[in-house]
């Protein structure tokens, strides 16, 4: 499968939406994923990615080494060595595809500085 790096602009910014749950390989949830070359268990962090003025949920997997203490919701973090994956399945006769994120670690970041819509117009929309 083809791994792509994935870059941001210098006005990305990344905000934790849930914190880190296990990955599981079954359904049952009985087989906790680890990675493939160190055996570490991997946990599944939901970011929002925000730029222009658009927010995007994404599901990044994550080594439990690469998780930060004080990893809070709300929280501003950087992925580290971000690679997004595209994948593709049938299932029960369906197609079923998607693009799995990954990365080696997540970074905590101070909170941006606010910004403010310079017109009220631009508030509303």
């Amino acid at each position: 499968m083809a791994r792509i790096r994935v870059g941001f602009t210098s006005t990305t910014r990344h905000m934790v939406g849930v914190l880190p749950t296990p990955k599981f390989t079954d359904m049952e949830k009985t087989q906790l994923a680890t990675d493939r070359e160190t055996g570490e268990p991997l946990y599944t962090v939901t970011v929002f990615a925000m730029e222009d003025g658009a927010a995007e949920a994404i599901k990044v997997t994550v080594p439990k080494s690469g998780l930060p203490n004080g990893l809070n919701v709300g929280a501003f973090v950087r992925p580290l060595d971000l690679f997004a994956t595209p994948w593709a399945r049938v299932f029960n006769g369906q197609l079923q595809d998607g693009i799995a994120y990954r990365a080696s670690g997540l970074e905590v970041l101070a909170m941006p500085a606010p910004t403010v819509a310079d017109e009220p117009s631009e508030i509303a929309a």
